[in-house]
């Protein structure tokens, strides 16, 4: 438990720190939030993806008068349901109804007191880096009460603002090898992206999760950090690591999907027993994070141009596949239960590898009844036609934009 004095005085210190503060590169999200009441809004995204700022922005416009409470910080660390009971005497004294609530998913059962401050007519903003504050079962703890967005690094559009550049090849080719993690594009310092690598496996997973086994958590992460853009099977990885169950692969899959730092992309199939026994294909979270993390050496551009291309669709839709027949295709974007995108990622079309790109992308077209899709290269445009379905390249510097 904690002092009523104790979260008076820490709020008090977090709010004068973020007065203190720039407010930052004012990021696209903020335009596009919806409005709290009556709803709890849930930002939820990877550590150190820009969430604080994004709320301290917020705070510096229009809701400046809203009470602020971080759940991280070390003075708070054994704060539980019983001392919210003294942050209610804390609130009802300051009368605030607006609540911004950072990282409060660390707190056990926190979802019971946000419930009952919506009851009481306050607005809420919560941010998190635990995916789960996006899942449905949330919505049953919060009664279908919650708005929820995501919140990812650096857009290119945003990489471009940071920078104070127009875009070009060059530009783009620093996007991809940086990434967007603020503080990394601000410090240039390796050893960020070093220790967020592993402060997520330790503190959001191995301590979250209890894992016992941190150095095959470790392995297997060092390992999909490597291979991204590739089809990855836990039955194989349970063999590769030493692991005891495909099981707990599986439960490893989960907890970095749901701490931000891969998404596992399944194979289309409209039988989900089918999506779940063939391997899937991992994407990080950001290149930058790729590109300091990875053992892979090699000048190969080809799987972070693709996770790259990932990363702006992930943004779009919630749900993409792979899709694979006789050919494949990387990318089918699905909204309300169809697909709205085929998407094939190719750096540089060549002689050597343009059959094989359009036939995997006609046959797609065909599959899902579509006429039209797009193969994303680094700075090419054409156009393919074959039996009435297009195929168009276009850079994808002019399809992110």
């Amino acid at each position: 438990m904690i002092t009523k004095t104790t979260i008076a005085d820490v709020a008090r210190a977090q709010r004068d720190n973020l007065h203190g503060r720039e407010t930052g590169l004012m990021r696209d999200a903020l335009h596009r939030l919806p409005e709290p009441d009556p709803h709890a809004l849930i930002i939820s995204g990877i550590r150190r993806c820009g969430k604080s700022t994004l709320m301290h922005q917020l705070l510096h416009g229009d809701y400046a008068d809203a009470f602020f409470l971080n759940f991280e910080d070390p003075r708070l660390y054994g704060f539980d349901l019983r001392d919210f009971s003294r942050l209610d005497d804390i609130l009802h004294e300051s009368e605030k109804k607006l609540l911004f609530f950072d990282e409060i998913q660390v707190v056990e059962g926190w979802e019971l007191y946000v419930r009952q401050k919506l009851d009481e007519g306050c607005r809420l903003i919560i941010t998190g880096s635990n995916a789960s504050l996006l899942s449905q079962e949330l919505g049953s703890r919060l009664t279908g009460r919650h708005l929820s967005t995501e919140l990812f690094p650096f857009s290119w559009p945003e990489f471009l603002r940071f920078r104070g550049q127009q875009p070009s090849d060059a530009l783009f080719q620093d996007y991809m090898n940086e990434g967007g993690f603020p503080e990394y594009l601000k410090s240039g310092n390796d050893d960020v992206l070093h220790q967020l690598f592993n402060d997520i496996l330790i503190r959001d997973i191995a301590v979250r999760y209890g894992v016992r086994d941190v150095k095959s958590l470790q392995r297997l992460a060092l390992f999909l950090v490597s291979n991204t853009g590739r089809l990855v099977s836990a039955n194989k990885l349970k063999s590769q690591f030493g692991i005891s169950a495909t099981s707990t692969v599986m439960e490893y899959f989960s907890h970095l999907e749901q701490s931000w730092l891969f998404f596992f992309v399944p194979k289309f199939s409209y039988s989900v027993q089918k999506q779940n026994v063939n391997p899937r294909k991992v994407y990080a979270i950001d290149t930058g994070l790729v590109q300091v993390n990875s053992k892979s050496f090699t000048s190969d551009w080809g799987p972070v141009f693709e996770n790259l291309v990932f990363l702006f669709l992930r943004r779009r839709y919630r749900e993409i596949s792979y899709f694979k027949e006789k050919g494949e295709c990387d990318f089918i974007a699905v909204e309300k239960s169809r697909p709205a995108e085929v998407i094939q990622v190719c750096l540089k079309l060549t002689a050597d590898n343009l059959e094989r790109e359009l036939n995997g992308l006609f046959e797609a077209l065909r599959f899902f009844g579509l006429q039209e899709g797009h193969i994303i290269t680094l700075n090419q445009h054409d156009r393919f036609e074959q039996d009435g379905l297009t195929a168009i390249a276009v850079p994808c510097r002019e399809y992110f934009s």
